[in-house]
């Protein structure tokens, strides 16, 4: 029984170090995970050394080529895209292929020779599009990277950092056409059916992209990529023999960082409206429905409201004011319904007496009460108070 005891207590010590302790990729040389929202570094071992990538210069190609072509186009494959030494798809010189299903040949099998044809379908010739994946890298702020060449062999000017695959890896991530691509487990082109050498699809739950890499030289290259609630992470890891079980580890241990968490409630205010003819010049904002999200310790979400900025009166209480955005650190990561937190009416202007209408001024014995200031608006006295504590929305 006491064996029992400690071996359970032992079991459940374990689940909280799992849950508390970031885990190392252990046989990585090199590693980074990223989180999409803020690219915020979640773990890290020497992320900043340059390397060879090999086969993870892929995602490059593909993310320019899904950026700049119409991946429905037919192409006929030249010469120069067949014979390429390493993996292939086994491309055939004048055999005729849609941009997509190239795309399959290269993410999924690797093909060196896909990624030849898409850069020259892409860029014309292999060298300029060598210059469209550097310019691309500059545009990312991949400071520490250079290509040489679509599909990733070793050269001496072909290099970049884990932190700079796993922001390529993410924004890489966001183009619908590549995300597809690359969370395809197997398909068909032609007569070739096509395998995703990512085993991390079939092993993770959420797991989504992105691309192996191995070369003598480079060793075992991974980027992958997973998403969850709302939240996605991208792992990196270079010259790692145990890279599977590294990256199920890594992305495991991201995921459980975050907790599930209402942010925004129901009849919560979360801003103004400036009001135009109105008696009252704002109107407060109210959540229509409650907003949650998974979020990590110290993350504050901020609320857009929509249209210009303002609304013009009449407005009434609980009546639609639109979709607010819900934005954190600079991402959009839902909307909310809003609603008027109270009712407006038109300001309207004193009925002029008799007098006034045939003669323009004030009959003898009116008072300076009733005088209306410039502009039509009432004296601050008798205006009608913005903050005066009215309560918003029943909830």
């Amino acid at each position: 029984m006491k064996r029992l005891i400690f071996g359970t207590a032992a079991g459940l010590l374990a689940a909280v170090l799992f849950l508390t302790i970031p885990a190392e990729a252990a046989s990585a040389q090199r590693a980074i995970v990223l989180d999409e929202v803020g690219k915020k570094v979640l773990y890290e071992k020497d992320a900043e050394s340059r390397s060879l990538i090999a086969s993870t210069t892929k995602i490059m190609t593909g993310l320019l080529v899904c950026e700049n072509c119409n991946v429905l186009a037919p192409v006929r494959i030249p010469k120069e895209a067949v014979g390429i030494e390493g993996s292939s798809m086994y491309l055939r010189e004048g055999e005729v292929l849609t941009i997509q299903e190239l795309l399959y040949g290269m993410m999924l099998s690797s093909g060196n020779d896909a990624a030849v044809a898409l850069a020259i379908a892409c860029g014309g010739t292999v060298e300029n599009f060598a210059e469209m994946m550097n310019a691309k890298a500059r545009e990312l702020g991949m400071t520490e990277s250079h290509f040489e060449n679509p599909n990733g062999l070793d050269g001496k000017q072909h290099y970049s950092t884990a932190r700079d695959l796993g922001i390529l890896g993410l924004e890489a991530m966001k183009n619908p056409i590549f995300a597809k691509t690359v969370s395809t487990k197997t398909v068909q082109v032609g007569n070739r059916y096509l395998k995703n050498h990512n085993k991390l699809l079939w092993r993770v739950p959420g797991a989504d992209g992105v691309k192996t890499g191995y070369t003598r030289a480079a060793g075992r290259i991974l980027v992958s990529s997973a998403a969850r609630n709302g939240r996605r992470v991208v792992a990196v890891t270079i010259n790692d023999p145990n890279d599977w079980q590294d990256h199920s580890t890594l992305l495991e241990n991201a995921f459980a960082r975050y907790r599930e968490k209402t942010l925004i409630r129901e009849g919560e205010r979360v801003g103004a409206l400036e009001i135009a003819g109105g008696e009252s010049h704002q109107v407060p904002i109210l959540a229509a429905r409650d907003f949650s999200w998974s979020v990590v310790p110290g993350e504050q979400p901020m609320v857009i409201l929509p249209g210009p900025g303002f609304a013009y009166a009449p407005v009434v209480r609980g009546g639609f004011a639109g979709n607010a955005y819900v934005v954190l650190e600079g991402k959009a990561i839902g909307t909310i319904p809003v609603v008027y937190g109270r009712t407006v009416e038109i300001h309207q202007e004193p009925k002029k007496s008799i007098w006034e209408r045939l003669f323009g001024g004030k009959q003898d014995g009116e008072t300076a009460k009733d005088t209306v200031c410039p502009g039509g608006s009432l004296p601050a006295a008798g205006r009608r108070d913005d903050k005066s504590g009215e309560s918003p929305v029943k909830r």
